[in-house]
């Protein structure tokens, strides 16, 4: 049986449901992200906005000198998570086969569904019509006999259109040779670089390119990489479960942030946040991790591994807390993250701990964490905070104290 993998992407999802909740946004330029008047960038915006040349990941202040017309937004996650479950509601009458990449993307395999629902074209057409009747929101869709082949396709189709590869392999390898290197899975700004000095720059130019001089160029494993899909080769299959790899929540101050009580403080408050989708989610994690951005966009990042697999915010705190107090505060500081990684099933956690009372204090940590995530369930989050008197000292963190409400 031919494969057959469609690659759904929503069109600019976070603007587009904006624009649906809003009738006054139709038409207008949109912008999802900081507002111009504070340090942010864009999370995404609409069509209207893009051809002035607003993106994604871009300053809000640069957004607004190149669209002063545009209207700024904050997201509105708790939306577009409820939209996202709708659209991929709508992808699994179609196939269970269903690989969530984002939010807004998936990776579709309708290869066995073909002879009760149609053409793979067909499949297509009907699931962006199922969208857009049930939910007023507009799809792209890429047919290919692969994910990188898809992944291509629904970029050709952007916006709000479908595209069928190919069926002739000589044809689809033509196609591949005018794209440029850059746009090959895996290929960033680095190795683009590299490729490009070495006078590499169109997929074609991979295709002719000496084996050995690829290989010498960027090693041999990459190398064969690049060769592969310059020919339109992918072997992964669609991934129906999808294990996150990593949880970290991080934020951007208005201005630089020079005090250390200050920072400490903030990152507290996101190792709770993190503890918080660690035990919602299921996970033990085996690897903290701390992100810090300096006025100059200099980011550095550090980890160290926990003694034990945990899910505790105790844990979380000390650790981060402890990555933290070994770096010295070089300038101002724009924006600090946590995340924990190497996650692993919390019913499936097989790590022994060395002693009885090592095992019970974990045990008990995670007991106390969960009864936090339970008051704060029942009453907001401001029913149940941590003491201000731990800063500095040598277990921070660690003080709760209750609200009275």
């Amino acid at each position: 049986m031919k494969k057959v993998v469609l690659h759904i992407d929503m069109d600019a999802f976070y603007a587009a449901v904006e624009q649906r909740d809003n009738p006054s946004l139709r038409g207008r330029p949109v912008i999802v992200g900081a507002p111009p008047d504070r340090r942010g960038v864009v999370a995404t915006c609409s069509y209207e906005a893009r051809i002035f040349g607003v993106r994604s990941a871009m300053p809000s202040c640069e957004a607004f000198q190149r669209c002063p017309q545009a209207v700024f937004v904050s997201p509105d996650m708790r939306r577009y998570q409820y939209a996202s479950e709708k659209v991929f509601e709508i992808f699994s009458r179609y196939s269970p086969t269903v690989e969530p990449l984002s939010i807004d993307e998936a990776f579709i395999d309708v290869s066995g569904v073909r002879r009760l629902l149609g053409s793979p074209r067909d499949i297509a057409c009907s699931i962006r019509s199922t969208i857009r009747d049930e939910l007023g929101l507009s799809a792209s869709v890429g047919i290919a006999g692969n994910k990188f082949l898809a992944k291509l396709a629904s970029e050709k189709a952007k916006p709000d259109g479908c595209f069928e590869m190919p069926d002739d392999r000589a044809e689809i390898i033509r196609w591949l040779g005018r794209l440029e290197v850059g746009e090959l899975w895996g290929v960033g700004r680095v190795s683009r670089k590299t490729l490009e000095n070495a006078g590499l720059h169109k997929v074609a130019d991979i295709q002719r390119c000496d084996r050995r001089k690829l290989a010498g160029l960027c090693g041999q494993r990459f190398a064969d990489h690049l060769v592969n899909l310059s020919f339109g080769i992918d072997a992964r299959e669609i991934e129906t479960v999808v294990a996150e790899k990593s949880i970290s929540k991080e934020t951007t101050f208005n201005r630089d942030v020079s005090d250390r009580a200050g920072l400490l403080a903030m990152l507290l408050n996101l190792c709770d946040e993190v503890g918080s989708r660690l035990r919602s989610q299921g996970y033990t994690a085996q690897l903290c991790r701390i992100k810090l951005r300096w006025s100059d966009f200099k980011t550095i990042t550090r980890q160290q591994h926990f003694p034990s697999e945990i899910c505790d915010d105790f844990s979380i705190r000390e650790l981060a807390v402890e990555l933290f107090n070994r770096e010295k505060l070089v300038a101002p500081v724009r924006l600090i993250g946590v995340g924990v990684a190497e996650l692993n099933n919390r019913h499936e956690q097989q790590q022994l701990l060395l002693f009885d009372d090592q095992k019970e204090e974990i045990r008990k940590r995670e007991r106390i964490s969960r009864a936090v995530d339970n008051i704060r369930a029942a009453l907001g989050d401001r029913a149940i905070a941590r003491g201000s008197c731990f800063a500095g000292q040598e277990q921070p963190g660690n003080a709760l104290r209750m609200d009275s409400q």
